[in-house]
C-alpha cells in the first residue's frame, strides 16, 4: 500500500465557498518536522480557519488568543529577550490545551472535534504558516450578485407584520439568518449568508441625517468576508436581495448614517472596504497595514469591529493589532478623512453611552475599556478592567450610588466590571470604576434594557459545561446576582447572547449547540423580564447566536 502524501509547513484557511476564488497555490517547502497527509492537512487548514485564527490570526501571531507559531522570540523594552513557540510545547500538551481549554477564556474543543482532529490540529499548529494572498477591487466586483433589483423593491411592508419588533439571528456554522416575529415567535425565514456570520448591522436612526426606513435593510458580514443585504418588508422568500464578497476573512459591517454606503472590516486581507448600500457595488479600500502603538510595523493589523457614530457623519474602526481607532469620515468617500488614535492592544468590541457621543470599546489584552469622544475625535478616557474584557454589545444603565454606568463581562476571569460613564452630569467621576461583580465564569456578552431591573451576563467562555449553561441575572438596584439560570443540559450545548424585545418585557437567550450545528437543533429560549420565568422556547434552529431586535438596533437602546 503506498504511503500518504506528507505536506510540510502551513495553508491560509478559507472557507470552501472561496476555493476558486482564491484559486490552486503551492505551499513553500520547509525542512523536515511534523508533518500531516494531505488530506489532514486541508481538514486541519479548514478547522483552523473556522475554529482559531479570528483569535490567534491567520499569520499566527496571537492577539486575543497566544502565539501559535512554531517559533518565536519577543524583545521586551528592556531588552530582555523571551522565546516560545509551539515546536517547544509539543504534540502531547497541544492536544490538552486544544482538549480541555483554559481558565484564560479558551474553549475546550472536546466536544466540538474529534480526537482525530484535536490530534491533527496540534501538528498543524508546528507547521509554518505561508503568507496568505491579496484581493483587489477587480476582484469583490466580479463575486457581486443581485436577486432582487432595486426597482423591484416593495414600497411598503408586504407580509403584514410587525417587522420592527423582526429578530434577525445568526445561525452560526450553517451560514444562514433567520427571521422571526417577535410578537408571534414564528421563524419566518433561514436566508443563506455568508460562512459563520459575526454580526448583522442595520440601517439607524441619526442624528444628522436619516436614512430611509431605518431599520428595514439589514447587513451581514461572514467569516468568508461575504456581504449580504436583507429586506425585511420582503416576503419570506425575497427577502435575500444581493451579496457580494470583500475579503477571504472578515468580521463586522455597518451602514452610514444617511443610508448610502456600507463598511466592512476585514481580518484578511487587512482592509476595510466601503460599498454602495444599494447596489452592494465596492468602490473603495482602504488597507489598515501599519505602525502600531509600540513604534512596530504590523502587517496583520486586522479590523475586529466598525460601528456608525450616531450624532457624526463617521464611522469607528477598530485596528485591532494597531491599538488605533480610526474615526472614518464619509462625507467625501473621494477624499477621505482619518483620524487615528491612539489607545491601547488589542481593540476588539465596544458600544456607545447613552447620548451616542462617546465610544466604549475593550482592549483585549491590555485589560482596560477605552472610550472615544467621537465629536472631538480623541481619545477620552482608557479604564483599568479586569483580564480580557468582552463586552459584545454592551450595557448601560443607571445605578443608584455612582449614577449612569456601563459594564462588560471577560473571556480571561468570572467578573463583571462596572464603570461610570456620565462625564455630563458627574464629570468628577467620570471614567472610573464603579465596583464589580464575581460571576461563576467568563463570558461574551451582557445586556440590559432600559425599562429592566436586572443586568444579564453569560458564561460561555469557562471550560466547565455546566456553567457554559447558565447564565447569571444581575439587579441593578444592589449590584447583586439575584438568579443563575440553567437554559440548557445538553451535552455540547451552552448559552450564549442577550436580546430584549422592542418594550424591554421579554429577554432571548441563545441555546448555541457547538458541535452538528449543521441539524436544526438549537433553540432560542425567551424569559419574562419581570419574573425571570422562562416563557417559550423557539426551536427548529440552526446554532443560534447572536439576536438583533429591529427596533433595539436601530434606535441605538443599550
Amino acid at each position: 500500500m503506498s504511503q500518504p502524501t506528507k505536506r510540510r509547513g502551513s495553508g491560509f484557511a478559507i472557507a470552501a465557498s472561496l476555493a476558486l476564488l482564491l484559486g490552486s497555490a503551492t505551499a513553500p517547502a520547509f525542512a523536515e518536522g511534523p508533518a500531516l497527509s494531505e488530506e489532514a492537512f486541508e481538514r486541519s487548514k479548514q478547522l483552523y480557519f473556522e475554529q482559531c485564527a479570528g483569535c490567534h490570526g491567520v499569520l499566527r501571531k496571537g492577539a486575543t488568543g497566544k502565539n501559535l507559531q512554531p517559533h518565536w522570540k519577543k524583545t521586551a523594552k528592556d531588552g530582555t529577550v523571551t522565546e516560545g513557540g509551539t515546536l517547544q510545547l509539543g504534540q502531547e500538551r497541544l492536544e490538552k490545551i486544544i482538549s480541555w481549554g483554559t481558565e484564560g477564556g479558551m474553549n475546550n474543543f472536546s466536544e466540538i472535534l474529534s480526537e482525530q482532529e484535536i490530534k491533527e490540529m496540534a501538528t498543524y499548529i508546528m507547521m509554518e504558516p505561508p503568507k496568505p494572498p491579496e484581493m483587489s477591487l477587480a476582484q469583490m466586483k466580479k463575486t457581486r450578485k443581485i436577486y432582487v433589483e432595486e426597482k423591484d423593491y416593495p414600497t411598503e411592508p408586504l407580509h403584514g407584520r410587525n417587522w420592527e419588533n423582526f429578530f434577525v439571528v445568526i445561525e452560526r456554522d450553517a451560514g444562514k439568518v433567520a427571521v422571526i416575529d417577535g410578537d408571534t415567535k414564528e421563524v419566518l425565514a433561514h436566508i443563506p449568508t455568508g460562512y459563520a456570520v459575526h454580526v448583522i448591522k442595520a440601517s439607524e436612526h441619526h442624528k444628522l441625517e436619516e436614512p430611509e426606513q431605518p431599520g428595514r435593510f439589514w447587513y451581514t458580514m461572514g467569516r468568508d468576508g461575504k456581504m449580504t443585504k436583507i429586506d425585511l418588508w420582503q416576503t419570506p422568500d425575497k427577502m435575500l436581495v444581493s451579496e457580494v464578497t470583500v475579503a477571504y476573512d472578515a468580521r463586522d459591517i455597518a451602514v452610514s448614517g444617511d443610508g448610502k454606503y456600507i463598511i466592512g472590516g476585514a481580518y484578511w486581507p487587512p482592509h476595510f472596504v466601503i460599498a454602495d448600500a444599494v447596489t452592494m457595488e465596492p468602490v473603495k479600500v482602504v488597507s489598515t497595514r501599519g505602525v502600531n502603538i509600540d513604534g512596530d510595523y504590523v502587517e496583520e493589523a486586522r479590523v475586529a469591529a466598525v460601528y456608525t457614530t450616531p450624532n457624526e457623519p463617521t464611522w469607528l474602526v477598530a485596528v485591532k493589532e494597531l491599538g488605533q481607532m480610526w474615526q472614518v469620515d464619509y462625507s467625501d468617500i473621494d477624499n477621505l478623512r482619518i483620524d487615528k488614535i491612539d489607545s491601547a492592544k488589542f481593540l476588539h468590541d465596544g458600544f456607545f453611552d447613552p447620548t451616542g457621543r462617546y465610544f466604549q470599546i475593550a482592549a483585549n489584552a491590555s485589560n482596560k475599556m477605552v472610550v472615544i469622544d467621537t465629536k472631538e475625535r480623541k481619545l477620552e478616557a482608557m479604564i483599568d478592567v479586569a483580564a480580557l474584557p468582552h463586552p459584545g454589545p454592551g450595557a448601560n444603565w443607571n445605578d443608584p450610588k455612582c449614577g449612569p454606568v456601563a459594564g462588560t463581562t471577560h473571556l480571561g476571569v468570572g467578573t463583571v466590571s462596572v464603570w461610570t460613564n456620565d462625564p455630563a452630569g458627574r464629570p468628577d467621576e467620570a471614567w472610573k470604576k464603579c465596583y464589580e461583580v464575581e460571576t461563576d465564569g467568563p463570558g461574551l456578552f451582557i445586556r440590559t434594557h432600559p425599562n429592566s431591573k436586572y443586568v444579564w451576563a453569560d458564561q460561555t467562555k469557562h471550560p466547565d459545561p455546566e456553567i457554559q449553561q447558565a447564565v447569571q441575572v444581575i439587579s441593578k438596584e444592589t449590584g447583586e446576582i439575584v438568579k443563575t439560570i440553567t437554559i440548557t443540559e445538553t451535552e455540547g450545548n451552552a448559552a450564549v447572547h442577550f436580546e430584549f424585545n422592542a418594550d424591554g418585557s421579554e429577554v432571548w437567550v441563545s441555546n448555541w449547540n457547538m458541535g452538528d450545528s449543521l441539524a436544526p437543533n438549537g433553540e432560542i429560549v425567551v424569559f419574562d423580564a419581570e419574573t425571570l420565568e422562562e416563557k417559550t422556547r423557539i426551536k427548529g434552529l440552526y446554532a443560534p447566536t447572536g439576536k438583533f431586535n429591529v427596533h433595539i438596533r436601530s434606535n441605538h437602546v443599550t
